[in-house]
């Protein structure tokens, strides 16, 4: 009995630890990035995404392949081409635009759209797929839209480009969760090995852009940088925390049960949010915060409804899985999870 009390102590404190490291990694990355856009004048998101896929494609090489602390799942290497490129391509598009939105609108901001992601991802599915949903998933999505239309009236440092970024990284995020449902189907990737395989990918896709959009640019910064070493060290220690974060989305989808995932991912926001007003004093009016608050308030209703749904017999329509659950890639990843970055 006391062997029992003691593991289901572990259990908990394991839950608190994971959830705590995973907040950790999450807002640091997200603050880091708004850091090097606003603090900085390191204004080429592209760039940036490309240090991130590069500290990241290096780490999970060495996890998988020296360290081996987790296994490679094998694919084919035609699959290589015709399955997770499209999706590395989609991938590449979703955090370069989560990259770009964080230049010009404060992180509050940018966090609450991101939330826009499950309703989001019900449209798309609805719409192309024609895929049935239960009443309750739509009845959910309704504090979701009007906490978003709220937060984007009364924002204070409303910009169109930033928004309409973000926003479409919306879109981008919940195309990539039905292709991963589609595309990837037979594979059982975890976020490492989805990091190993679509990193390189994605690297490749954005680096010749991000040279010749913004390599004159970044050259020019060099220049005129008053402090280079310890700016590169911030720049280039944000992809390093980019990969770790997608590192302890791992351990936490496996320490937590899908309820308390889905209400840390909200609360992870508001911390965020928290975090981001503290550090760059953005300026929020109440009403701002009362449609932040109402957009969280409807993902978690979401997450609830949605994880009620599953229990259900399988005669029962089941509502889909968002990017919180499969194939996150956060900082990398803005993903709920990911939303990063």
């Amino acid at each position: 009995m006391m062997d029992e009390s003691r593991l289901c102590q572990w259990s908990v404190i394991r839950s608190i630890l994971a959830i705590v490291q995973w907040w950790g990694f999450n807002v640091t990355v997200i603050i880091m990035n708004k850091w090097i856009f606003q603090k900085l004048d390191f204004k080429f998101p592209l760039s940036v995404s490309c240090i991130h896929f590069i500290c990241s494609a290096i780490g999970a090489y060495l996890v998988i392949k020296v360290l081996k602390l987790k296994p490679l799942i094998p694919v084919n290497p035609e699959d290589r081409w015709r399955r997770i490129f499209p999706m590395s391509f989609v991938f590449c598009i979703n955090i370069v635009l989560g990259n770009v939105s964080l230049r010009y609108i404060p992180v509050s901001f940018m966090q609450t759209i991101k939330s826009f992601t499950p309703a989001t991802t019900v449209f798309l599915q609805w719409l192309v797929w024609r895929k049935h949903f239960d009443s309750r998933i739509w009845a959910s999505l309704i504090p979701i839209v009007g906490g978003i239309l709220l937060t984007s009236i009364t924002e204070l440092s409303f910009n169109m480009f930033g928004f309409c970024a973000a926003l479409f990284g919306c879109l981008a995020t919940s195309t990539k969760t039905i292709l991963a449902e589609s595309l990837l189907h037979g594979y059982k990737f975890d976020s490492i090995n989805t990091v190993y395989y679509m990193a390189p990918f994605a690297t490749m896709i954005l680096a010749v852009p991000a040279l010749l959009l913004e390599g004159s640019g970044v050259i020019e910064w060099f220049h005129t940088c008053p402090s280079l070493f310890s700016s590169l060290v911030i720049i280039f220690g944000s992809g390093v925390l980019a990969f770790c974060l997608n590192f302890s989305i791992f351990y936490v989808i496996h320490s937590t049960t899908a309820v308390t995932f889905n209400v840390a991912g909200n609360l992870k926001v508001a911390v965020a949010v928290t975090c981001s007003w503290l550090i760059f004093r953005n300026p929020i009016s109440s009403l701002n915060a009362i449609g932040c608050a109402i957009t969280l308030v409807g993902c978690t209703f979401y997450g609830y409804v949605r994880h009620k749904l599953s229990q259900q017999s399988l005669g029962t329509p089941l509502a889909p899985r968002t990017p919180r659950g499969k194939m996150e890639l956060i900082p990398l990843v803005n993903e709920k999870l990911d939303d990063k970055v």
